[in-house]
Parts: C-alpha cells; structure tokens; sequence
C-alpha cells in the first residue's frame, strides 16, 4: 500500500496521535555542542508514556481502523518498542491487541506489555526468534481476523511517526541537518515525506548500525532485500528487510546514510547521558553517533544538527558493556598486542616506552621460554592521531605493536581470558547463543557429545542473545561430521581460528 506525498502530508498535519503521545521536547545537547563546535539539539521520543516513538505510528494505525475492525482487534509481532506502543494504544481505544512475542523476549518486556495493556491485551509467546513471532501473528490475523499492526510497513504507522517532523520543524525551523536512525524505515520515511514539501533544504541523512545496515543493502539493489544476519546489540533497528513503503520514499526523500559501530553508539549513549542524564538505548543513540561521525569526516562547523532519541527502553545490565566500550569509540582508550622478550627488566622497559600514558588494562602470556605476548589498553586524550602516533613510537623502539581496537574478538573475549593450554588440533568459533533455558543443553547434545571442547567464554551484554567464544578439538578427518552438525545447530556462528587476537593470547 503506498500514499502520494500529499496524502502523507495531510495524514501528518490530522494525526490524532496527541490522543496519548506527548509533544516531546528538542532538546539543546550544550557539552557534546561545545565539543563538536555545532548547536546539537535532540527530539526527545524517551519523553513518551512507552519511552519510545513507536507509540506514534501504533496509536495512528489503530485509530484510522473502522468499528468493525476495532471490535474484531488486533495483533502483531514485537519483542520491543512496537509491542509497548501497540498495547497502550490498544489500552487507550479500549480494544483487544493479541501480541506476538518471541519466547526468548526477556520478562522485563513481557511485564511492560502487560502493564501498558492490561485486561485488552493477550500475550502469545511464539518461536525462539522474531520471524518466527512475525509469522504466527500473520497466522492468527488470518484465521481470527484480526487486523495486523505492523511495526514499520504501513501509510498510518508511517505517518505517525512523521508526526515527529512537524513538532521538529515548530521547535526549531534553522536545523540544517537531521540524523535518523533505520531499523525497518518507518520513522526515518515518515519525517523526510513531510520535512521534504516543507524544508527541502533541509539535509536528512539516515543511520544505520553497520550490523544492520538494510536500508544500505536495498539501495545498492535497487530493491529491499533481505539480509543473511543482523547484529543484537541495537536490537531496535535489528531489522532483515526493511519495508517496501519505507524504502520507497527513503530512496526518493533522504540525502545520505551513515552507518555506526557498537562502540561508536556507547561513545554516543554517554554523550546524551552527561547533557540529559537520560540512558538511551542502543538504537534510540544511534543518531547522535552519526553526528560525530559526521562532523568529524566532513569538518563540519557552525552547523545547527539536530537528531532524534528514538527510545529509552533498555535493559538495564547492557551499561556494563556501555561502560566498557564507550571509551573505545570516543579514541580515549586503545588496546594492542605486543610481543615481548621474556628477560628480566623488559617490562619496565615497555612501560616507559608508552611515554607516561596511563595503563587501563596489562594481561600478560608467556609463549615460550624466551618470549611472552602482552595485551595492552592505554588511555588517551582523544581524537587526532594519538593512537597511531603511539604505534609508531613503539615501533621505532623495536616493538611490533598489533591494533586490536577494532577487533571484535579481542574486545568481547579475549581480554577476559588470556592464559590456558591449547593442543594443535583446537579449532575456534563464536556463536549467538539465544537467551532461554535449554539453549546451552542444545548447543551441548549437538556438539558437545561428539567433540572435546577445549576452551568455552560466554558474555552477556543484555540482549536476546548471549555471545559465546568455544574451542573444539578436531582433527581433519572430523570436519566434515563437525560442519553438519554445527549446521544442524541452527545458531549463528563464525570460525575465529586465523584471529590475530586468539593467535597473540590464546593459542
């Protein structure tokens, strides 16, 4: 289904989202401001009821359903932001919502649902993943007819969410550029329909995380496709295929598209925290990643930059990992590899040759008698060419530093378990392991059963899955048995043996 810019326009000017949406506020970001040497300002979608946008294009869909289709109900599919939206709308119009939910969706979001909906909303646990949920909630919409509320791929839910722009422009009609992030398009082709017959001017530049980038993909293809796999930390935009009406009017409306790392959206999270003292989550922070990036690659000064917090939903023990990698994105911290001499006074020796920077981490591995690997974090002022300035300086001295600061492996494992013996035959992967019960005793009646595991390392960081570091032994003659039954597992993986990472520390 599709709409002319007009009728999107209009739709946007007659909402009737102010039924339980507030105005949130744009606000000015004076630190991050200062530091970038541009006015930041952020729309502040946490301020809704359900501390998220999606409450927009929820209510806006619901309420254009005729009484026959109110009474009847409704139903989607959502682990998140939309499930929330969804069932306060449901609550406020006094109809039934039958919610889709992935058996895996942590019970803090279930909870939330429940609270929001109360007695007009049925939870339906469905699946171990969001497709799954997807398709049964196409299922019951078919044979109870229900009415589905998609998440992004709708002229109303679209329209909602473009509902956003129109209190933007009020706010501060001088932006010259908005950042906006993408999961399945809908807010990013709601606000550019409408600030785009009214501002053309106006640059709109979309954000992807680069673990999620579909709105990329589709527009190298001419076409949405569908991507092999999406990353889990900025779960609100972990989306496969983003919409065809969204896709159509992103292509026709937006500027640009950046894409973002983990670490640069932690970098971005603290940021809104020191000028808010608001926790964002990963998705909601994705804009103001962007316009880091952005005025850093372009030299940007001077500009009025605005971008949107597009939710607040987040679990809390994701802060741990924020904590961790924030420093990372902002370049105030680097980790390396240096391969050291195993004789005495080399240590000191190394120390001063970092020129007095602060040591934030030092893990050490003997390799053999004569020589030992260490895996080094510093501190650094940020920004600039500190860090590669540094590698050099160590390499004038003799040492051959190895950058891991942007080696996955390195910052999710490998510094939490230097040491341990390995054999020649150990073979290394890591997995997305599903957070519900049994998911281990899968991964272990599938493949722990046949083959020796020598190393195994789980990490958290407060999403759906969990990410796992294992070692197998396994000898050639193996491999092939070993490929079908890790195919059979069904979980997502990637051989890691080749890391510079596991080759320094661990093997």
């Amino acid at each position: 289904m599709t709409e002319d810019a007009h009728n999107y326009l209009k739709k946007i000017l007659l909402s009737p989202v102010y039924d339980v949406a507030v105005k949130s506020d744009l606000s000015f970001l004076p630190k991050l401001s200062q530091e970038l040497g541009n006015e930041i300002w952020l729309k502040r979608e946490d301020q809704q009821p359900v501390k998220s946008f999606k409450l927009r294009g929820a209510y806006s869909r619901i309420a254009a359903l005729s009484k026959a289709q109110q009474d009847a109900g409704v139903v989607t599919a959502s682990a998140g932001n939309h499930a929330q939206g969804v069932a306060y709308a449901a609550n406020k119009k006094g109809i039934h919502a039958t919610i889709v939910m992935p058996e895996t969706t942590p019970d803090i979001k279930v909870d939330a649902v429940v609270r929001f909906g109360g007695d007009y909303v049925t939870i339906v646990l469905h699946g171990t993943s969001f497709d799954q949920a997807s398709a049964k909630s196409r299922e019951l919409s078919q044979e109870c007819g229900l009415t589905l509320v998609p998440p992004f791929d709708d002229p109303d839910v679209i329209a909602g969410q473009g509902t956003i722009a129109r209190e933007l422009l009020e706010q501060n009609p001088h932006v010259d550029t908005i950042f906006i992030a993408v999961g399945g398009g809908g807010l990013a082709a709601g606000m550019a329909v409408y600030i785009k017959q009214l501002k053309p001017e106006i640059k709109l530049i979309a954000v992807e995380s680069e673990e999620s980038a579909c709105l990329q993909a589709a527009l190298e293809a001419g076409e949405p496709v569908t991507l092999p796999k999406v990353g889990i930390f900025a779960d609100g935009v972990a989306v496969k295929t983003i919409g065809t009406e969204p896709f159509r009017l992103c292509e026709r409306y937006l500027d640009g598209l950046i894409t973002v790392t983990n670490d640069e959206i932690c970098t971005a999270i603290k940021d809104i925290f020191d000028d808010t003292r608001v926790i964002a989550e990963p998705a909601g922070a994705m804009s103001v990643a962007a316009i880091r990036k952005y005025v850093a690659e372009n030299k940007v000064s001077g500009n009025v930059l605005g971008g949107v917090l597009c939710g607040a939903n987040t679990n809390f023990h994701t802060l741990r990992y924020v904590s961790e990698r924030c420093e990372l994105g902002e370049q105030k911290e680097a980790i390396f590899g240096v391969p050291l001499p195993e004789k005495q006074g080399e240590f000191r020796r190394f120390c001063k040759a970092l020129g007095g920077r602060i040591i934030t981490e030092f893990n050490y591995r003997q390799s053999d008698a004569n020589n030992a690997n260490v895996f080094v974090g510093v501190k650094l002022k940020g920004g600039g060419d500190e860090y590669q300035q540094l590698l050099t300086s160590l390499e004038n001295k003799d040492y051959s530093p190895v950058d891991l600061s942007k080696n996955e492996l390195s910052k999710l494992h490998v510094r939490h378990m230097i040491g341990g013996k390995i054999t020649n035959t150990e073979t290394v992967f890591t997995f997305e392991f599903p957070e519900y019960p049994g998911a281990l005793m899968a991964f272990l009646d599938t493949l722990g059963g046949q083959f020796n595991i020598s190393l195994f390392h789980y990490r958290n960081h407060g999403a759906a899955s969990g990410l796992v570091m294992v070692g197998f032994e396994l000898k050639s003659a193996q491999r092939e048995e070993f490929d079908h039954h890790l195919n059979s597992l069904g979980y997502r993986y990637e051989e890691v043996t080749d890391n510079p990472a596991y080759q320094m520390f661990l093997r």
